[in-house]
This record gives C-alpha cells, sequence and structure tokens, in this order.
C-alpha cells in the first residue's frame, strides 16, 4: 500500500514532492486557521538541516527540541534528522532539574527552543550543560545577562542564502540513511522515577506508521485531517500525529490549548484524532453535565440513545424491531448533533496511553463517536496493538499491529517483537538487557489474548497492589470506576500489603461550585474538603462505585484532598498518567492513617 521508506526525512520529502502547493500545516493565527503548503514545509526543513551543517553539527549529533505542538516542531524534528542527527525531544512542562538531566544525559550539543517562557525554564539548565553549545530559537526571546553559548534566531537562518555544498550533503545524509539507524531519543514520562532515554530507530517509527496506515485503510483513508493536541515530545503523538499523517499525506492542524479543544474541534473538523483516556473521561463528564441542564425530555432521548446504543453494540440480536426504530430515530435526533460537537467529520477517535475504562468507551460509541482503543509504550515506538475498524471491541486494545508479534509469558506479562522495538536505552544496558530479553520487549504490562487474538490489558506489572491475603488488585480497574462519578474528577488507590484498599479523592471542580451553592457556604475547595457533611457525600459516592466491585476491589475508606494532580505538581505525567510514587510521597501517611480509623460497611 505505501513503499518501505529508507527513513523518515526520506518519506517526508518524496510525499512533499507529490503533494506541492496542497495545505499541509495548520494553526490558528489572527484569528483564523492558517497553512503551510507541503512545499514550504519542505523547504524550511532543509533550510533549517543546512543551517544545522553550518553550525558544525556531526553526523549522531544529538539534539533537542522544546516546544509547544506548533509547524516549527516537524520542520524541525525532520530537519535535525536530515542532517544525520538525533532528535531528543523534551516536554515543554519540563523543571529546570528534568531539562538538565535530558541535557547532560544525552550530552545535546544544540538545542532549539520555541519561546521565552519555555527559555525562563531551560537556560538555567542550559548554562550547566557541560556538552551544548548553540541554541535556536524560533521566537525572539531576551535576556538581561550575556549567555556564553551561541545564539541563532529561526527566521535568520531560513533568510540564509542556500550554501550548495550542504544542499549536496543534505542529500548525501538522506540518501545514506537507513532503517537501523537512530531517529529520536524520547524520554519516557517517568511514572515510577527518573526519566530513561529510548532509542528509536527510523525503522521502528516507519513501521509504526505502515501498520497503522494499513489498519486505518478500513476507514477509506482519503483527504484526511488530524487535529493534533498532545505533546510532540511524547512517543504516541511523535508517531501517531505527526509521521502518520505524513506517511498518508494529511493535513495537520495544531490546537490552541486543552482548554480550546471543543471549540477547535468544531473549527477543524478533523477526521482522526489521538487522544488519551484521561481526554475521554473528561469529555464524558462534560457531556453528563450538560445533558444534566436539559428539559427532562430531552434528558429522557439522550439516556434513551446512550441505552439503546449500548445494547446495540452488546447484543445486538436482542434487540425488538421497535427498539431498532427507535435507534434509528436516535441517531437523526442526538447521535447527528453530538457528532457535530467533534466537527462532524470524525472517522475515529484513536485512544492510547492508557487502558479506557469500558463504560467509557461504551459511553462514546453510543453516541455516535468512534473509538479505536489501542495499546502501546515508548519502547514500541509506541503502538503495538490497535482495534479495527471493522471489529471493534471496546474491552480489549485489539489485535497486534501488522509487522507486531505479542505473546504472553508464564506470568501474564505481555511481551513484544518486531521492528518497532527500541534498540535500548541509552547509556544503560543493564537496563535495557532486563528489557529486551532474547528479542521479545518486556513491556512490565499484565494481559491475555481472547479467541480472536485480541489484547486485553489488566494492569501494570508493577503497579498490582497486593493485599495482605495475598489477592492481586489492578489499581487502575478501580480507579475508572472512581471517576466515572460526577463528584470524583482524580483519584488513586492505595493497599498494598493492607488488608483492604483505600483510596484519595479529588472532588470535582464542578461538584464544589454546586455543594457550595446549593449549601449557601463560599466554594473554598480547602475549607470544602474538611467539611464534615461534604466528606459524607463521598462516603455515598464510594458506597455506589462499590456495589459494582468485588469484594477485594472495594475502596473502605478515603481522604480528600484539595489539591489536583498536575503536571506541574509532579502528580501527573505529561500524557496525563499519575505518578503514583509522587502521590505516595505527599499523602502515603494520611492514608496509612486510615487503617487505624473505622471503615465504610
Amino acid at each position: 500500500m505505501f513503499p518501505k521508506w529508507s527513513s523518515l526525512p526520506a518519506m517526508f520529502f518524496n510525499t512533499s514532492a507529490q503533494k506541492v502547493d496542497q495545505p499541509f500545516l495548520w494553526r490558528r493565527k489572527d484569528g483564523s486557521w492558517q497553512s503551510i503548503s507541503w512545499q514550504k514545509a519542505a523547504e524550511r526543513t532543509r533550510k533549517i538541516a543546512s543551517a544545522l551543517l553550518e553550525i558544525g553539527v556531526k553526523e549522531g549529533d544529538r539534539i533537542m527540541l522544546v516546544a509547544e505542538s506548533r509547524p516549527e516542531w516537524p520542520m524541525a524534528d525532520l530537519a535535525i534528522m536530515t542532517a544525520g542527527c538525533i532528535t531528543v525531544p523534551a516536554f515543554i512542562t519540563n523543571t529546570t532539574q528534568d531539562h538538565l538531566h535530558i541535557l547532560r544525559h544525552s550530552g545535546a550539543r544544540i538545542a532549539i527552543i520555541s519561546n521565552q517562557s519555555i527559555a525562563q525554564k531551560f537556560m538555567p539548565a542550559a548554562l550547566e550543560s557541560p556538552a551544548l553549545e548553540a541554541i535556536i530559537f524560533i521566537d525572539p526571546v531576551q535576556f538581561e545577562q550575556q549567555l556564553p553559548l551561541s545564539q541563532f534566531l529561526w527566521s535568520d537562518l531560513l533568510e540564509k542564502p542556500d550554501n550548495s555544498k550542504n544542499i549536496d550533503l543534505i542529500a548525501k545524509r538522506i540518501d545514506g540513511l537507513k532503517r537501523t539507524d537512530l531517529a529520536c531519543f524520547i524520554y519516557t514520562s517517568g511514572t515510577g522515577g527518573t526519566p530513561k532515554g529510548v532509542m528509536l530507530s527510523h525503522g521502528a517509527v516507519l513501521s509504526n506508521c505502515e501498520g497503522a496506515a494499513h489498519v486505518l485503510q478500513g476507514l477509506n483513508l482519503k483527504n484526511e485531517r488530524f487535529l493534533s493536541f498532545l505533546p510532540l515530545s511524547h512517543a504516541y503523538e511523535h508517531t501517531a500525529g505527526q509521521f502518520l499523517p505524513m506517511l498518508i499525506g494529511a493535513d495537520i492542524y495544531y490546537a490552541e490549548s486543552v482548554e480550546k479543544i471543543s471549540d477547535n474541534l468544531r473549527e477543524t473538523k478533523p477526521t482522526i484524532m489521538t487522544a488519551v483516556p484521561r481526554f475521554f473521561e473528561l469529555m464524558h463528564q462534560r457531556i453528563l453535565r450538560s445533558v444534566a441542564k436539559e428539559k427532562p425530555w430531552k434528558q429522557r432521548l439522550i439516556h434513551k440513545t446512550i441505552s439503546l446504543g449500548r445494547k446495540a453494540y452488546e447484543n445486538k440480536k436482542a434487540m425488538t424491531l421497535g427498539e431498532r426504530l427507535q435507534n434509528f430515530f436516535c441517531t437523526l435526533l442526538v447521535r447527528r448533533k453530538m457528532r457535530q460537537r467533534f466537527g462532524g467529520y470524525l472517522k475515529a477517535l484513536v485512544s492510547g496511553g492508557a487502558p479506557l475504562n469500558y463504560d467509557v468507551g461504551l459511553f462514546f460509541q453510543s453516541l455516535g463517536i468512534p473509538i479505536l482503543q489501542g495499546y502501546g509504550q515508548t519502547e514500541a515506538a509506541p503502538v503495538i496493538s490497535v482495534n479495527l475498524p471493522a471489529k471493534v471491541k471496546m474491552d480489549t486494545v485489539g489485535p497486534a499491529m501488522p509487522g507486531v508479534s505479542i505473546k504472553i509469558a508464564n506470568d501474564g506479562e505481555i511481551l513484544v517483537q518486531g521492528e518497532c522495538v527500541m534498540n535500548g536505552y541509552w547509556q544503560d544496558p543493564v537496563i535495557t538487557n532486563q528489557t529486551i530479553k532474547d528479542g521479545w520487549l518486556h513491556t512490565g504490562d499484565i494481559g491475555v489474548i481472547d479467541q480472536d487474538g485480541y489484547l486485553k490489558i489488566t494492569d501494570r506489572k508493577k503497579d498490582i497492589i497486593v493485599l495482605s491475603g495475598g489477592d492481586n488488585v489492578a489499581p487502575a480497574r478501580v480507579e475508572g470506576f472512581l471517576v466515572l462519578e460526577p463528584e470524583v474528577t482524580q483519584a488513586m488507590v492505595y493497599g498494598d500489603r493492607h488488608s483492604h484498599l483505600v483510596a484519595l479523592l479529588v472532588p470535582h471542580p464542578d461538584f464544589m461550585a454546586e455543594y457550595a451553592r446549593n449549601n449557601g457556604i463560599a466554594n473554598n475547595p480547602v475549607e470544602l474538603v474538611a467539611n464534615d457533611h461534604f466528606n459524607k457525600v463521598y462516603k455515598l459516592v464510594l458506597t455506589r462505585v462499590n456495589e459494582r466491585l468485588s469484594t477485594i476491589e472495594k475502596v473502605r475508606s478515603f481522604i480528600l484532598t484539595s489539591e489536583p494532580f498536575t503536571i506541574d505538581n509532579g502528580m501527573l505525567t505529561p500524557s496525563f498518567k499519575i505518578r503514583r510514587h509522587k502521590i505516595r510521597e505527599k499523602y502515603g501517611a494520611r492514608l496509612e492513617q486510615l487503617y487505624n480509623n473505622n471503615v465504610i460497611s
């Protein structure tokens, strides 16, 4: 279906030569969406690659890239690879210490930084890095003191006249790149500690894109539009939100922010979009809250649509003729309007990064929003499996991607083999050898493969809670039920080596505001979580949730916190997964104290 390209730049420049003046990269500026054509993007990529050669980069040099999602990101990424170097992406939410760790660990000689606010956190780290020699700023920045580093401005580099020697050298380097050559080091989000540099080859990323394109052919790919809002420094968006669109010749729109995602969906009308489960959880709660404000007859219609949609998915043969007719009218009256919230042209929302709660996935499916749940990790470039458009099994993450082999070890761990598997962890042969054994990537995830070859994730191997009675509990499953409740926005369960589970709950801000208003008190989160009557509401929440859980999964007690888990406080990764060790550091003593108190029956 698609040629087997030798490298990511070879794939990009070939596609751009075919697409020429067609729109490619879009961003909202001055009140409208403005595009950069394929040809312009290719020209600018070559210019930046040429500038890197002028600065003196050598093949294999690491170049750090710290920028928000914007058209310059893929151009910088490709320019680095075109110059024969290795991209080292970093999250814009990183602290100065995070940046310093990556700079020192990767040995990056050059950094490409986007703007003043990012530079404020990056520059102190840059000044301590022994290897860093130069910085390219995408936007103009100002510093009070003179910096002992060479500095270049993106726009100045684009205006430099072409150097014929560099043009020839660039062509040679592109021709010389092989699928086995390193393309990037992607530092893991670090849910369990210090981020490690995952070495991914051109072939690893390309094989992922080729497999994904094969799967998506079931959607009749043509004139696709991607809306990108996840960080491009994350392996998932880097592959599925950047290089996959390039492979299939799609447009990429860069969302303004998470807060404006609803507006951007309606404006850009994407056909494909990648997202993490947290996005669906937030949208799920947002939709339910908006439904609660509708007139009673409209609420009944929407809930009927969800009920019939669920039955159509789970047991379509059992639907009566009357239910089938009702379901048809629900599509006309409800599902069409719901699709407009997502732009009206959506073929698939692809969920990855963590297991998607079954009820949340089915909620969207019932409302006519197609979801393909997949699974992967950075070490596999990152997609390992994904549901097929023609056969969605919402309680699974689909069959293995084309070119990927999956097997389950004796202890339940998921093992993966294929070109997508990383070359190893940079400067860490010991952990590499512990992770890749006999050619199989040991994912650290637990799962089973069903009779259709579809993979089901049960939990992280290292996150499994072992109760004092010897029972194993998957915390992610219990937390999934908790965050479905409208009163809860985030949750973490706790209980290793104890007789039962307890939980830390973050109240939903909308519920807190509503509670304060209804009870005539101030909406002060710190005071509310200490309020006895407010806490009694959450005892009822746990009672509701526990009815759906097995005996060992029941949460017997809880504490509330007014501080949400965020990237800034270190309790969330940039892909919105909770950092359990960080949360335990702050709340562990209070959670332990719950075992001395009375518990919920």
